[in-house]
């Protein structure tokens, strides 16, 4: 995995000053770090060789020496085009090339980021789980309404309530036999972080989904996955975020359908033609 620029990117603003001196330059300059010593960029970005060392604990990276290797590597991947913001002048052509162009850069930069050892933790929860509770609010209940119908699809019990009372009301009688997932890309949900807590002071492993950095959500899961969706102005509007999210969902479905791949075929068939036989 790569993904240094994404995680510099995703984390900028919750970094202190003199980290924030060190990340301006390498995103400005990526090419360069490659050469330089951990004394040359401090003297370069004009902070401490200490605020390079805290920088690389706030990406979870190992040391500098990962740092160059993760950030060389999306050097050498084949150029993206980055995400674009719509303007009040874009044509309908424009508006469609930038709009898919986003969702695919998201899923891409996501990507980058997202630990497959962290994934596969989640997979085998949900496979042992009796019952998957999918906590959201907002556009991240669609999210979690998704993955309900999935799962539910392969025999799965998953729960998702679109009404935030009912989740935190769930979160205090579920068992360390189900399994909570919390869904927030700030992760700063405050009825989601509430059920979570419920959920995990009861035993109940948690994961969440959520923007890459120290969020509240992802502090009181035991599996965070994180996810990358630059958003900004018009873009903020859960846009490419929501497609990550659910790419993320179709992971650990597909995941852990395969686990029993001819039991789930046969129950998604069965299902299929069940919705079918209903019209």
């Amino acid at each position: 995995m790569n993904g240094g620029l994404v995680k510099l990117k995703e984390v900028f603003d919750q970094l202190n000053p003199s980290e924030q001196k060190v990340a301006r330059y390498i995103l400005k300059y990526p090419e360069r770090i490659f050469d330089q010593s951990i004394a040359q960029l401090a003297d370069l970005s004009g902070a401490s060789q200490s605020a390079i060392i805290r920088l690389c604990k706030s990406l979870e990276m190992k040391s500098y020496q990962d740092l160059k290797i993760r950030v060389i590597g999306d050097l050498q991947k084949v150029e993206e085009q980055g995400y674009q913001d719509i303007r009040p002048s874009d044509s309908l052509e424009t508006i469609i090339q930038n709009v898919s162009s986003n969702n695919i850069q998201s899923i891409r930069d996501t990507v980058k980021i997202l630990e497959p050892h962290l994934v596969a933790r989640a997979v085998e929860l949900l496979s042992r789980a009796e019952r998957i509770f999918f906590f959201g609010v907002g556009a991240s209940n669609l999210i979690a309404q998704d993955a309900q119908q999935k799962f539910l699809r392969i025999n799965k019990t998953a729960v998702a309530f679109a009404d935030s009372s009912l989740q935190i009301t769930t979160s205090v009688t579920i068992t360390k036999n189900d399994v909570a997932v919390g869904i927030s890309y700030s992760g700063e949900t405050r009825e989601v972080i509430t059920a979570m807590k419920h959920a995990r002071s009861s035993g109940v492993p948690t994961i969440c989904i959520s923007k890459f950095g120290n969020t509240s959500l992802s502090a009181v899961a035991d599996v965070p996955l994180r996810i990358s969706s630059t958003d900004s102005d018009i873009r903020s509007g859960a846009i490419a975020s929501r497609i990550t999210q659910l790419n993320v969902i179709d992971i650990l479905y597909l995941a852990v359908a395969s686990k029993d791949y001819g039991k789930s075929v046969e129950l998604l068939n069965r299902t299929r033609r069940a919705i079918r036989g209903s019209r």
